[in-house]
């Protein structure tokens, strides 16, 4: 990368991370903090929690589609505005009611895609792949610190704190777009990051791609409505003031994230990925069972979140890899924006159905529906075809005339390791679908309708 490819990577992941900082620091404090709000039940608290997930589902794909019409940093500067106001809003309440309209707000502030398409405008093809590396990096770092900071800022400020903290999160974010983030002179439409109204049909009719979405609407069902059931565990069952909360989550995270890493070598260096997928769903549904000895000790309920987020730590990080896998040529970032409304809506359900069993049932009601739910997806998991070794791989192209593109087609399909072509002629883009063990990118470098320099 360049200077400026590099300066606006990190201002745009660290604008990412922020974001989902403040959305996730209140997730394992609010239980026990917001009890103290008028109002308040537990299935109040559920819908407040997950909130933020129905507004981000809703409107991720519009702020997109208006960002190509109004400007991108444009829409940013709007959603980090939203933000803040829904910070301001449920910081400064006393009641339950109000804190659900915040929670709303910030989700509405649903700037994802915005983003993604604005790293797309700034960074070239070839760089593409690895800036969106690091910001798939910066979201998984900022869920787990959130974690700590969480428990931590609540024990010194409250819940009203650590909203503030949040709005104080989105000015940051609005200074550095401002000033560290480059404003396009054009906008570019990559299939690799924007979604597509003429691909969305193929990727909703896409067996393999609707699994894996399923897939990340449990994943995030099942995490949203963990933070229903554990803080509690922890304070009212096994005595661990909520101020104390920061270093056992601290401890699992680190060691969860160290356990996961040889799963995912194994998966992807060794092609094991559909064993590796379902282990992991396996040892989550196990785990997510396993809460319900989590009250006999302080040492089961830290193995037994430690084997929840190891396996959920492996599944967050290898979901996304697989879409990008499983997409069909030109089709990614659409594939990307129904994967990332699923995970949304997951949060969303767990939250609020999580909340009103809590009321209705109890504990017991939450878990099972959770271990249900995961059994599910393991059997899902279980009838996918295993999983394709492909990944995507772009080339820039010579601007011919129409009736060549045909012959181009061909002429790609017939490289070794090429499994899928769309050209997009606007564009004059070629985006393959390769396996890298066998497609050699030097049999590129002397053809004639390639544009050199220009692959990724």
């Amino acid at each position: 990368m360049n200077t400026l490819e590099r300066r606006s990577v990190a201002a745009l992941a660290s604008v990412y991370a922020m974001r989902m900082l403040g959305l996730f620091m209140v997730m394992p404090v609010f239980v026990l903090l917001g009890n103290d709000l008028q109002g308040a039940t537990p299935a109040l608290l559920g819908f407040a929690i997950g909130a933020y997930g129905l507004s981000q589902a809703l409107l991720q794909i519009p702020f997109g589609l208006l960002s190509d019409r109004v400007g991108r940093k444009r829409m940013i500067y709007i959603g980090l505005v939203l933000f803040a106001a829904g910070s301001l809003l449920a910081g400064s309440a006393d009641s339950i009611y109000v804190v659900i309209v915040g929670r709303i707000l910030q989700g509405a502030g649903a700037i994802a895609s915005v983003l993604m398409a604005l790293l797309s405008d700034l960074t070239r093809e070839e760089e593409r792949t690895k800036a969106m590396a690091t910001v798939g990096i910066s979201i998984g770092l900022s869920f787990s610190v959130s974690l700590v900071l969480g428990p931590l800022l609540g024990s010194i400020w409250g819940l009203s704190g650590i909203f503030y903290a949040t709005a104080a999160l989105a000015v940051l974010a609005l200074v550095i777009v401002h000033r560290l983030v480059p404003t396009p002179h054009q906008h570019k439409i990559s299939a690799d990051t924007h979604p597509a109204k003429e691909m969305l049909s193929t990727v909703l009719a896409d067996g393999r791609l609707v699994r894996l979405d399923f897939g990340i609407f449990a994943l995030h069902f099942v995490l949203t409505a963990l933070f229903l059931l554990f803080p509690s565990v922890l304070q009212n069952q096994l005595g661990l003031p909520s101020e104390s909360h920061w270093w056992f989550y601290l401890s699992v995270m680190v060691t969860s994230f160290f356990a996961m890493v040889p799963f995912i070598i194994l998966g992807e260096k060794k092609r094991k990925m559909k064993p590796v997928l379902c282990g992991a769903i396996g040892l989550l549904t196990l785990a997510t069972a396993g809460l319900a000895s989590a009250t006999s000790g302080l040492v089961t309920a830290w193995v037994v979140l430690f084997a929840f987020f190891m396996a959920f730590n492996l599944l967050e990080a290898s979901l996304p890899s697989l879409i990008s896998k499983e997409a069909p040529a030109a089709s990614k970032g659409t594939a990307m924006g129904v994967y990332s409304t699923s995970q949304f809506f997951g949060a969303f359900l767990g939250g609020a159905l999580g909340g009103v069993l809590l009321e209705g049932v109890g504990f017991a009601g939450v878990l099972w529906l959770m271990v249900g739910l995961l059994a599910l997806w393991l059997l899902v998991a279980l009838t996918m075809p295993a999983p394709g070794y492909t990944t995507s791989f772009v080339v820039q192209l010579q601007q011919v005339v129409g009736d060549q593109y045909d012959q181009i087609d061909d002429r790609l399909r017939q490289l070794p390791g090429v499994q899928d072509v769309v050209i997009v002629e606007e564009a004059a883009t070629a985006y393959l679908k390769v396996d890298r063990q066998q497609f050699d990118e030097a049999l590129l470098a002397d053809v004639a309708f390639v544009r050199q320099g220009g692959g990724s």
